[in-house]
């Protein structure tokens, strides 16, 4: 729980506050943007909600258990909210690791079995809602910097685990290059962040992209700060993905969101990364 005595300097005054053990995450602010917002490398309430709900999924979402103020009430409501649907039946897990930094994790509904990419902390509310929906078939594994607690995951639904041989776990499924699960799904390697790092396409309109790429305000970022392998690799990368069509870029880490013209978005990021 967040502790009331750690409270940072910048919050607004009120029930809902952000203590010094934010790891500035950033999860807080893309669930409720117009109450969190950054201060330094942390993120602050900046004003009180008028609507509880965002902030206590953000409460819930946390990582760390750095923020403080909802009911028991509103912590239920949220917890009820989540998996959150984001259109058809792709939704945002919440519940995020602290083993992954407070990485976004996703859960794709489907007929032929459900997808869990990358690993949402593991907690009882959350097990049960995701076994409510039918549970996973697999849980693909972007890279190792986000598998969090799969192997919890795993052992409860029984799912195989989908990874790059090069991140070097041991998983049910592991791959080398491109490789379809299914007619919808399709894991493509995007070397660069990691070595065995790899996205998933779903249905020619998801693309799930762990710490490959994301949104930074209105077009597509990467960072060449956080790339542990290889800058040159990872823009390569990002050039291969002209040969997909999405239009969802749904990450790890940083904003998802949508574009009606991703070739443009995408070409545009290239060039920058050059």
């Amino acid at each position: 729980m967040a502790d009331p005595r750690q409270r940072l300097p910048g919050n607004a005054p009120g029930r809902w506050f952000v203590d010094a053990s934010c790891i500035d995450c950033d999860q807080c602010r893309q669930i409720a943007p117009e109450v969190f917002v950054a201060q330094g490398e942390t993120s602050v309430v900046a004003r009180q909600p008028a609507d509880p709900l965002r902030a206590a999924m953000a409460q819930v979402t946390c990582p760390t258990a750095s923020i403080g103020g909802g009911s028991k009430e509103e912590v239920a409501a949220a917890v009820a909210a989540l998996p959150e649907r984001i259109e058809g039946e792709v939704y945002f897990c919440g519940f995020a690791s602290e083993k992954s930094f407070g990485g976004s994790s996703y859960l794709i509904r489907r007929p032929d079995g459900n997808v869990l990419v990358d690993s949402p902390r593991f907690t009882e509310p959350l097990v049960k809602r995701v076994e409510a929906m039918g549970g996973a078939r697999w849980m693909l594994l972007t890279h190792v910097d986000d598998v969090a607690d799969h192997a919890k995951w795993r052992d409860r639904l029984g799912c195989e685990r989908v990874m790059h041989r090069a991140e070097g776990l041991d998983v049910e499924v592991p791959v080398d290059g491109v490789h379809a699960l299914a007619p919808d799904l399709l894991v493509i390697p995007t070397p660069g962040h990691t070595e065995g790092h790899v996205a998933l396409l779903h249905a020619d309109r998801y693309l799930f992209t762990g710490d490959h790429l994301w949104w930074d305000g209105d077009v597509l970022g990467a960072s060449r700060t956080y790339c542990w392998h290889s800058w040159e690799e990872q823009r390569r990368s990002m050039e291969r993905l002209r040969a997909y069509r999405f239009a969802w870029v749904l990450p790890g880490h940083g904003a998802r969101g949508m574009s009606k013209d991703m070739p443009r978005a995408l070409d545009d990021l290239i060039r920058r990364m050059a």
